[in-house]
């Protein structure tokens, strides 16, 4: 018999862009909604390079997205990054992780990370007091084709990096392909990564469908078809390394729809019913509690949310608007509704 609902304990986000002032008024809510908690991601303008900075974000989060909600903040990651200062906002709970970008990898990243071993001071702190690293793991060589950048990255900077940290907790962000998926399967238990709905959902192909999409544009960039499936098999495995993580990333249509053509997909206000499509499809409902509620909490060594949330086997089409901005399968239909606790 088809299963018709599915009850988990709560999931949570452990990579997600609220962004600030109007727009994190209009987008805050739909994490809240399914989510205990997120991992907020700095990159603002300018960037969270301070405890000061990050101790007032999380109050303007905690506003827009009402109560039952924890913002966890993160650290913006400068060749210039205090090592005091991070450990300051550590134990002041402020901080809970550290986001390492390579300058000019993303949206907002012009600030990072020229050299790693400009921030290998803060990453001996981090490690010495058991702060995460969240790493957007690109390579930003001219030289380097943009579907190679995540494989020579972790060539080039992921490998030695945990050969020098061996117990520095490393998070492999929004992961898009096979050779991310083996790297962290067969890294120490140090490493883990986590995985959107839309490396999920797409390949590279949805960029081009008929004509160039830019709301299937983000970055990293989806990859090839057996990047998709490999990254799947991952998400599904059971594994404890394989978690949850959104990159939700709104931008407003016209910053889309334009020359531009901004990194990032909105995903929020139907990620679980995104990712119940796929474990559906992968006959892994049952990892689903797994993957979006228990191994992102023990990777981070925090308790597992208590209450309970339900999603529903219910039609719904994805409207072609939220909020004015336009989400993650928009004018598809979903088999799953989330019904909340």
């Amino acid at each position: 018999m088809t299963l018709q609902s599915l009850t988990i304990r709560r999931p949570d986000d452990w990579h997600v862009h609220l962004r600030d002032g109007e727009m994190l008024e209009r987008v805050a809510r739909h994490t809240s909604k399914q989510f205990a908690r997120a991992i907020i991601m700095p990159n603002l303008v300018p960037p969270v390079t301070s405890v000061d900075a990050a101790s007032a974000y999380r109050d303007r989060i905690r506003a827009a997205s009402g109560e039952g909600f924890e913002p966890l903040i993160t650290a913006y990651l400068t060749d210039e990054a205090d090592p005091a200062e991070l450990a300051r906002g550590f134990e002041e709970k402020i901080w809970v992780a550290a986001k390492l970008y390579p300058a000019g990898a993303t949206t907002n990243s012009a600030s990072g990370v020229t050299n790693i071993r400009n921030i290998y001071p803060a990453l001996e702190k981090m490690q010495a007091i058991g702060m995460v690293l969240c790493v957007h793991g690109e390579v930003t060589d001219p030289e380097i084709d943009v579907f190679d950048r995540e494989g020579v990255f972790i060539d080039r900077v992921l490998e030695p990096l945990v050969d020098d940290f061996p117990d520095l907790k490393i998070v492999f962000e929004h992961i898009t392909t096979a050779e991310a998926a083996d790297f962290v399967r067969d890294a120490p238990a140090t490493v883990a990564a986590t995985i959107t709905p839309q490396h999920l959902h797409i390949n590279r192909n949805a960029l081009f469908a008929g004509g160039l999409r830019p709301h299937a544009y983000c970055l990293p960039v989806a990859k090839r078809e057996h990047h998709r499936l490999a990254v799947r098999a991952a998400a599904v495995s059971g594994s404890a390394k394989f978690f949850l993580g959104t990159d939700s990333a709104p931008h407003a249509r016209s910053a889309k729809e334009s020359a531009c053509g901004c990194a990032g997909i909105f995903n929020a206000p139907y990620a679980m019913e995104s990712y119940a499509a796929v474990f559906e499809e992968e006959d892994a409902l049952d990892r689903l509690e797994g993957f979006a509620s228990e191994h992102g909490p023990n990777f981070y060594g925090v308790p597992l949310n208590e209450d309970r949330v339900t999603l529903e086997r219910v039609d719904q089409i994805v409207p072609e608007e939220v909020g004015g901005l336009v989400p993650f399968h928009a004018g598809e239909t979903l088999k799953w509704r989330f019904a909340g606790g």
